[in-house]
């Protein structure tokens, strides 16, 4: 058998090499889309496949973490030079308002926002309500036989030395709830609570894990966490009272993105009725007017839910937050 010369072998290795680069160079990658979320995974994952099923051309990623971890990604990036999100999607209210400050947020206003319905909303378009965040209470069913209606309920014995709130200093979500506490009902009702024997837990899926092994009769609970602690089989219960807490979940599209057509899109996407679908099977509250809550587990709609929602100052909240904190913690400790 004749042997193929080397230089021949060479000049057929260099044409298949360039074909490769050649195809490599005409076959455009995806464009890539970060997103950074503090919503929980199980929603976030689902939102994600139903996205590329929709724009398959899209690469979409995520990266889920507390709110508060996330924001101090951004700014270890941000201090890099080199931002990896393009959208932003939690329920830190104002953080949105710092970085909208800042001049980090790109204008845009969804053709789906005109169904959205929030109790606050920013008028010169730079974040949207993607979610509504209810915060509630779980009781323990085998202890509490009259379920709480108003907030002065939580002041009767039953609730002696059983009534636990998330440290607002360890939970975002918590934070928000003691502040609208303070603003809609004054520091004297958190010093009632207190006087009532209330706790300071950890944070917000744990006083959830206390009430359900029986160590808390109650406590304030995102709608989420103690919902599916009741279809994890704990022996819970949950309901709104009289004045409700609902806390937004903006999304944002940062300055500067190198995909501002993905961005859109995935925004586009969230605040639709399908997207929005997906975040009500989450067992928390869309953001549109026309999309069902999930059934028999104690929600309501939307619209109800900001009609009973207590009102909340967020941009003057940025620089009350610390004083509240530390102010709240003093009289649970009774420092």
């Amino acid at each position: 058998m004749r042997r193929r010369p080397a230089v021949t072998t060479a000049l057929l290795m260099l044409s298949l090499l360039a074909v490769g680069m050649a195809s490599s160079v005409n076959a455009a990658p995806r464009p890539g889309l970060m997103v950074y979320t503090s919503t929980k995974d199980v929603i976030i994952s689902q939102i994600k496949k139903t996205f590329m099923r929709k724009y398959p051309e899209i690469q979409l990623d995520y990266y889920s973490a507390g709110a508060g971890k996330i924001m101090a990604k951004l700014a270890i990036e941000r201090h890099a030079g080199r931002v990896m999100a393009d959208v932003l999607w939690t329920s830190e209210v104002p953080d949105f308002y710092q970085l909208k400050g800042e001049g980090l947020l790109e204008r845009y206003v969804s053709p789906e926002a005109s169904a959205v319905i929030s109790p606050v909303s920013d008028p010169d378009g730079y974040f949207t309500a993607a979610r509504l965040s209810t915060i509630g209470i779980c009781y323990d069913i085998t202890r509490i036989n009259n379920p709480p209606r108003t907030w002065e309920d939580l002041l009767r014995p039953e609730y002696r030395d059983a009534f636990g709130i998330a440290d607002p200093a360890i939970s975002g979500t918590s934070m928000l709830s003691v502040s609208m506490i303070v603003k809609n009902l004054g520091w004297d009702y958190i010093r009632k609570l207190r006087a009532n024997g209330a706790k300071m837990g950890q944070g917000a899926t744990q006083v959830v894990d206390d009430t359900a092994v029986g160590d808390l009769a109650a406590c304030l609970a995102v709608d989420y966490i103690a919902i599916n602690k009741i279809l994890d089989g704990a022996p819970l219960g949950f309901v709104y009272l009289d004045k409700i807490m609902v806390i937004p979940s903006p999304v944002a599209i940062l300055k500067g993105t190198p995909n501002p057509k993905a961005a859109r899109a995935f925004v586009d996407f969230l605040l639709s009725r399908e997207g929005q679908a997906i975040v009500a099977e989450g067992y928390t509250l869309p953001s549109r007017r026309d999309v069902p809550v999930a059934r028999g587990m104690g929600l309501i709609p939307a619209e109800e839910a900001v009609k009973r929602a207590m009102s909340l100052d967020y941009i003057r909240l940025r620089s009350e937050k610390e004083e509240i904190i530390d102010r709240f913690a003093a009289i649970m400790t009774g420092r």
